[in-house]
């Protein structure tokens, strides 16, 4: 029976794909995780089949040549590009005599490695026993069993099930220490929203440099490296703009493709901070020839934060590598939709920082809403957000209500509550301005 080896960093790259071989970008980035994670890259492998084989999903000759590169190259650990079952996983275990990892488990490892706060720690162990729970069987094999005979059955329970229990109550116990941390969050985004502090949120994909424009706007020293998930732990800092309006700025974690769901759920009340912003600057690496296939997978892990309705910058970051000058461009309305800048030179901050304080000043709504008598639980919500200036109670039993609010939050009270479109019909104007439900 094959015991798992707990160390050893000598890897072999298996680059799977059932849709052709996986093109040049995508190998690339596969690589640089694999870095990112200490692994010390020995030989690469590229497989490409229509289905997956069900036991190893790789055909059988890709295996035999895989078994000989591990022998040929004494290799610890063979890293898959996609997703494996916990059956495959195990049967090419047995079949290399080596460790087995999918890009999943590679993405969990480096989060371990890089989380340093408690809270980001505790979001890491989350994502990391939620994988582990259908993959114990692995770990597990010489006690899947129960013994027989006499004087050797146990208590009516394997390790298997009890390591599956343990973990299920560990579990538990980290969503529920993670509900703290996320009231918490939630309690001072409240205060920021009674005190007018708006709050912009940097996103990203992995790299992209969130964490050098972070410092460069805030002068705080968050870690700074070229390589894949430097940091991970959220920091937020006020930050001063030019017209003297104090703002939240919030960094958050960087996305890449294909974000194990583990990892979005276990990071959800961090990436809150995107979805709750007033405005999200999405950085970009102007110098990556891939960007645009970039920026598509950052807006889809927005979507299924609900985040993609906030309004956004691009930030196309890193022109000192493309000899570009800095600019801002705006659209119809005269707001700035794009910004070109260095975060690692400077050029083009403050262009950003007058475009950004343009935009915020524009996503703030002041009008009045009637409320039906029926629609107690919309006026109650407005005011916890506290949203309300001002209410007069109407002949019907209704109320008519003077609002001042970010335009996001407008946008996602009205789709939440399933309120007429017609709301949003109001434009940021400086004096009240009539709206209906």
């Amino acid at each position: 029976m094959f015991e798992r080896p707990q160390s050893g960093e000598r890897a072999i790259l298996v680059h799977a794909s059932t849709q052709g071989a996986p093109d040049e970008s995508e190998r690339d980035e596969f690589v640089e995780l694999a870095r990112s994670a200490g692994a010390v890259i020995v030989d690469q492998i590229v497989s490409a089949r229509r289905r997956p084989d069900p036991r190893y999903f790789i055909g059988k000759g890709k295996l035999e040549e895989l078994a000989a590169s591990v022998e040929a190259h004494g290799a610890d650990l063979v890293i898959s590009s996609t997703t494996l079952m916990p059956g495959q996983e195990r049967n090419l275990e047995r079949r290399l005599k080596c460790r087995v990892l999918d890009r999943a488990g590679l993405i969990l490892d480096i989060f371990a490695q890089r989380a340093r706060s408690f809270e980001g720690k505790l979001q890491v162990e989350l994502a990391q026993l939620r994988h582990l729970s259908t993959r114990l069987v692995r770990g597990w094999t010489h006690l899947e069993r129960q013994k027989g005979g006499i004087g050797l059955r146990g208590p009516g329970e394997t390790q298997l099930e009890s390591d599956r229990r343990l973990i299920g109550a560990r579990i538990r116990q980290l969503n529920a220490r993670l509900e703290q941390v996320d009231a918490r969050r939630t309690m001072n985004r409240q205060n920021r929203v009674r005190a007018e502090v708006p709050t912009v949120a940097l996103v990203g994909y992995t790299n992209a440099g969130k964490s050098t424009l972070f410092n460069a706007l805030t002068d705080a020293s968050v870690y700074v490296e070229d390589q894949m998930f430097a940091t991970l732990d959220p920091t937020v800092r006020r930050l001063e703009l030019p017209s003297g309006r104090e703002i939240v700025l919030a960094d958050t974690v960087g996305f890449i493709r294909d974000l194990p769901h583990e990892l979005i759920a276990a990071f959800r009340s961090t990436l809150q901070e995107a979805r709750e912003a007033d405005l999200i600057l999405h950085l970009i690496d102007a110098s990556d020839s891939n960007r645009w296939q970039r920026v598509r997978q950052v807006n889809s892990v927005l979507q299924q934060l609900d985040a993609d309705q906030v309004p956004q910058i691009r930030v196309y970051n890193k022109i000192d590598r493309l000899d570009r000058k800095p600019r801002v461009a705006n659209n119809r309305s005269g707001q700035g939709r794009a910004a070109w800048i260095s975060a690692a030179t400077g050029e083009g901050i403050p262009l950003l920082l007058t475009a950004i304080g343009e935009r915020l000043r524009r996503e703030t709504l002041h009008g009045y809403v009637h409320l039906s008598a029926s629609q107690g639980r919309q006026r109650a919500r407005l005011f916890e957000m506290g949203a309300v200036l001002s209410e007069e109670p109407c002949d019907d039993g209704g109320w008519t209500l003077e609002l001042k609010m970010a335009e996001k939050d407008l946008r996602r009270f009205v789709k939440r509550e399933n309120l007429s479109a017609d709301l949003l019909e109001s434009s940021p104007v400086p004096a009240p301005a009539t709206v209906a439900t």
